[in-house]
């Protein structure tokens, strides 16, 4: 059984009424992964936007293993002390990790931030040494066309996660950098210059299986959707 961790913000715990790209992902995995797997995590909840809470477990399709790690307004900073003790209670194999656009715009700049990836692939290690992981660069979102200093952080930061990914993969553990999701654009694949709408969601998934099939041969390349 393959065990895949999603971790992420607001874009991959999703909200009340979405499908998520989580999903998404998994749908592509049941027709083009000939193995067992599932998704796990310490939760499974959506945002509940009325509420102000993840609380909310009203999924458009709730018939996938909904678990994840993923939160919404948490980043790099946020995750990297959980990482270690989730990747051992639930013996994930494989992490999804798409973070950072919350640390650059409130917590830490682009060099904080990429320490803060370095503690979490080594927590995460240190509880699994042979945990893979897949890191998607930050996506931009709306601030990014008007905030010129929140931009150059967010180019600053992926080429600094590039070079992380560089400097720490190893074959035990091997570490691939996705690529940013093809075609994603802020008007049709957000519904508010940030969250994900359906063709996001599926464009998200298709960059993690993109990686996967490139790199290590699971499940097949990815066919688009926008549903």
């Amino acid at each position: 059984m393959l065990r895949f961790m999603p971790v992420g913000d607001s874009m991959t715990i999703g909200s009340a009424g979405e499908h998520t790209w989580r999903y998404r992902l998994w749908q592509h995995l049941c027709a083009s992964y000939g193995g067992p797997f599932t998704f796990v995590g310490p939760r499974e909840e959506l945002y509940d936007k009325e509420a102000g809470t993840p609380t909310s477990l009203a999924y458009a399709d709730p018939r996938f293993p909904r678990a994840h790690l993923a939160g919404w307004g948490e980043g790099w900073l946020h995750m990297a002390p959980l990482i270690g003790g989730a990747v051992r209670e639930y013996r994930a194999d494989v992490l999804l990790v798409s973070l950072g656009l919350i640390d650059l715009g409130f917590y830490t700049n682009a060099e904080q931030t990429a320490e803060n990836v370095r503690a979490f692939i080594a927590a995460a290690r240190e509880a699994r040494p042979r945990i893979r992981m897949v890191l998607l660069p930050v996506i931009p979102n709306v601030r990014t066309v008007s905030d010129a200093p929140f931009a150059s952080q967010v180019d600053l930061f992926n080429v600094l996660l590039a070079k992380t990914v560089a400097d720490l993969d190893e074959p035990r553990s091997p570490l691939l950098l996705a690529s940013p999701p093809k075609g994603y654009e802020l008007d049709g694949d957000t519904y508010d210059g940030t969250h994900p709408s359906a063709s996001g969601e599926h464009r998200i998934a298709g960059a993690f299986a993109a990686a996967m099939w490139e790199a290590w041969g699971i499940g097949q390349a990815y066919t688009a959707g926008t549903d």
